[in-house]
């Protein structure tokens, strides 16, 4: 429960924040590290931090952060090794204890064993990958040489024959001649075999044959699988290639243009014989790194077992000792240097659970002095903390991604868990599309306990977090669908038969022309003999128009109501009568006139112009009204209203800032005087014009920002009230939209006679009521009734302004990422 003061109205837990302590902790040092981990456990208690001067290597307990850090970058490469491996960690729940210095003797010793493991093992494949390219291209290259040996064999022959034929020529030719007198013309070819990667090797060979001027002789053999590439350890598709030159030139070229390629270069032989004999041994050398390699592989999951075993378990004792630590470091040193001196802000409630937990620390440390808890007084601005549950939550959340609440300020979020799906709803009222929200939220909460332990994606955890907030937004969708009375578009007598009934045929051709009244009004919602005539739009038009109004200002209202509960709650007088006072007056001497037009027209039946009424209320305020008359005394009503409305903005200009410059006289004279405004204020007063008093009041300054606030009033009361018309706006596209799609795709298929084209449209229109009707509609809904609360409902007494409370807690340091 909030604390109550000022006599203010009794308050939910939720609607103020609870009330909130610094305290200060003196722990001896050797139960230090015991009394800051049973604090962790309790988990309400926010250390302040009092090294801010001394960086994190000047601290008292650096070396075992470090540790802690050096033991938890271990634990990551153990992960990333098991994840690799294919590896999940058991999920422990034994409380085991565990010694630092043990626990990073044990994974050091673990790292260097994996480590070593992994280092053999990855020489050994590539070895093996070695291997199994300079198989590749003993196989390839092999038949380049084969072919070509027997080519040249069938040359020769030729060559023998044709010597046979010319035997009665006594002249040689003349390439012939000169290759016997001079031995060093006689070309010898080198060669170079590898492989390249199969996207390079068109650039590989046109870089070569223009290096060389084309004096290179090139063949490709295309590798049908992909191969491990022993440098980088990824399958590419590669070829293997043989590159004849001639002279070291070129082959100094050629060499280079291989690195600069990728390209792996093997030896080759060209006999025939040792090509085999080569193949034979490579073959053997593979079949033996295979087995050893395997045999590593199975060494290397024995001790990822192992690890996986009590991953969870050591994981999660690093994390806690490392934020011990790291709170450890808020705390000073005492001089005498035997014992901590921390502060904190704790929730009252919470001050028995912090004494037991000290209680307890030096107990079990067998401290011969047990720790001092004392409460400080301060004027320093509490933390904001509101006790949540599984359902309060998300709304919390939609209300802190505002701004988060100042201290004791009351929290739109009691209203906003009624009010946000109430007027999300109105935009998307259908009851056919509510039950399908329902069901899948009834999903969600279903399997909440599964959900709740696994890690989703982003949209699944967002959805999975809101559910109750979906929850509430899937019921009152099916109220306002009911009131709309629409299904999916189609409305159904549930309630009662129409009221209305043919009196002739006339009243077929889609207008109201021939109906008469037959029953009883009905009961609940809209008449379902409206839909489908021509007259709904207009109907529709005017009633959700006209309801988005109400709705509009009453919620400002609300607002301005929830700014006078935390004046009196604060005890600030000023924002009472020169801040509520005249908002409230001004709203309803304008738009609360208008809600009351609006309710009587309806109950007198009256057919008034009320926008005629409204304009003609400013330009010609004493006019006679005549057929815009709703009742007796209106005019003289309007005048009243009208003058009222213009005191209010003075009165809400002008008497503050002065109010506020005479006290801060009074305060600085040393004159008694009583309190206008609220503690906290007065402390922010102080702080920014200087707390001894020396500094002028900045009047100029006070005045602009009450000039500021009050037109932002005045205009904002305008344009907010216009802009809860987005309520009218988006439900008749909602409504519209579903019609269209009923009509032009489910009845347009049915009248087709045909059950092909029957189940296309049926198909069509699923995908677009769940696409369009259920996804974007209810994001666009969403969206803007988050927008009413942000804008038009919160700014009339929601500053946000505040900071969250941040205890120290166990629970909240799973979800960190180190």
């Amino acid at each position: 429960m909030g604390e109550v003061r000022g006599g203010c109205c009794p308050s939910m837990y939720l609607f103020r924040s609870e009330p909130m302590q610094l305290v200060q902790l003196i722990v001896p040092t050797e139960s230090a590290h015991l009394t800051v981990s049973y604090l962790g456990d309790v988990g309400l208690l926010q250390f302040k931090d009092l090294n801010v001067e001394k960086s994190p290597f000047q601290r008292t307990y650096a070396a075992q952060i470090k540790k802690c850090g050096e033991m938890a970058r271990k634990l990551r490469y153990f992960k990333e090794q098991m994840l690799k491996a294919g590896f999940c960690a058991k999920k422990s729940t034994a409380q085991v204890d565990i010694n630092l210095d043990d626990l990073e003797v044990k994974l050091g010793e673990l790292e260097a064993e994996l480590v070593e493991i992994n280092a053999n093992s990855e020489k050994l494949q590539r070895a093996h990958n070695e291997l199994v390219e300079y198989k590749l291209v003993l196989e390839k290259a092999g038949e380049f040489f084969h072919v070509a040996h027997s080519g040249a064999t069938e040359l020769q022959r030729e060559y023998e024959s044709r010597q046979i034929t010319e035997e009665s020529l006594d002249t040689p030719l003349l390439l012939e001649q000169e290759m016997l007198t001079d031995s060093s013309k006689q070309v010898k070819l080198g060669f170079l075999t590898g492989l390249v990667p199969r996207e390079k090797s068109m650039a590989f060979e046109r870089i070569i044959f223009r290096a060389t001027r084309g004096n290179v002789f090139i063949r490709h053999a295309v590798v049908e699988d992909p191969v491990t590439d022993p440098v980088s350890g990824v399958k590419i598709e590669k070829n293997v290639f043989v590159v004849f030159y001639s002279g070291e030139k070129a082959k100094n070229k050629i060499l280079k243009i291989c690195e600069a390629f990728g390209a792996n270069r093997y030896p080759f032989s060209e006999d025939l014989g040792k090509q085999a004999q080569m193949i034979t041994e490579v073959s053997g050398r593979l079949s033996e790194l295979k087995t050893t390699i395997d045999v590593g592989l199975l060494q290397q999951n024995s001790l990822l077992q192992t690890i996986g075993d009590q991953f969870e378990l050591w994981d999660l004792w690093v994390r806690k000792e490392k934020s011990v630590y790291h709170t450890l470091n808020m705390l000073s040193l005492d001089v005498t240097k035997k014992c901590l001196v921390g502060e904190g802000w704790s929730p009252i409630f919470a001050t028995k659970q912090i004494q037991h937990a000290l209680e307890r620390a030096a107990f079990d440390s067998n401290s011969q002095v047990g720790a001092i808890f004392q409460v400080l007084q301060t004027k320093e601005l509490p933390p904001t903390y509101f006790r949540t549950n599984k359902f309060t939550s998300p709304f919390q959340e939609i209300v802190d991604a505002y701004g988060v609440a100042k201290y004791q300020e009351a929290n739109p979020t009691v209203y906003t868990i009624v009010t946000f799906p109430f007027l999300f709803a109105v935009m998307f009222g259908d009851w056919g599309h509510g039950i399908c929200l329902l069901l899948a939220t009834l999903f969600l909460i279903a399997r909440e306990r599964r959900y709740s332990s696994q890690k989703l994606g982003d949209i699944m955890e967002m959805m999975f977090g809101g559910r109750y907030c979906i929850l509430m937004m899937a019921l009152f969708s099916i109220f306002t669908g009911l009131i709309y009375n629409e299904f999916f578009s189609v409305p159904f007598e549930l309630f009662a038969p129409s009221a209305y009934a043919c009196r002739d045929l006339s009243c077929r051709d889609a207008t109201t022309v021939g109906l008469i009244k037959a029953h009883p009004t009905y009961p609940f919602g809209v008449d379902p003999a409206w839909h489908g005539t021509r007259s709904e739009l207009p109907f529709l038009n005017s009633l959700k128009m006209k309801m988005s109004i109400l709705l509009g200002v009453a919620q400002m209202n609300l607002g301005i109501i929830l700014s006078y509960c935390n004046a009196k709650f604060f005890e600030n007088s000023v924002n009472i009568w020169f801040q509520f006072v005249p908002q409230i007056i001004f709203l309803n001497s304008l738009f609360g006139y208008l809600s009351i037009l609006i309710l009587v027209k309806w109950c007198i039946g009256s057919q008034a112009d009320l926008y005629h009424t409204m304009i003609y209320m400013f330009l010609s305020p004493t006019d006679d009204l005549g057929e815009n008359q709703l009742f007796v005394g209106q005019k003289m009503l309007q005048l009243v209203l009208l003058l009222l409305a213009l005191v209010a903005v003075p009165w809400m200009l002008l008497p503050k800032p002065f109010l506020l410059k005479k006290q801060h006289q009074d305060r600085h004279r040393g004159q008694s005087y009583t309190p206008l405004q609220s503690t906290e204020e007065t402390f922010q007063l102080e702080s920014n014009h200087g707390s001894h008093g020396h500094e002028e009041f900045d009047f100029s300054e006070v005045f602009v920002h009450q000039l500021i606030h009050t037109i932002e009033f005045v205009l904002g009361s305008v344009s907010n009230t216009a802009s809860y018309l987005r309520l009218w706006a988006l439900s008749l596209a909602h409504s519209e939209l579903s019609s269209v799609f009923y009509d032009k795709l489910l009845m347009l298929a049915w009248g087709y006679n045909n059950v092909v084209i029957l189940i296309v449209g049926i198909v069509i229109f699923i995908c677009a009521t769940v696409g369009v009707l259920l996804v974007m509609e209810t994001l666009s809904a969403f969206l803007h009734a988050l927008r009413l609360h942000w804008v038009e409902f919160q700014n009339k007494f929601y500053e946000g302004d505040g900071y969250k409370f941040y205890p120290f807690s166990f629970a909240l340091i799973g979800d960190e990422d180190e």
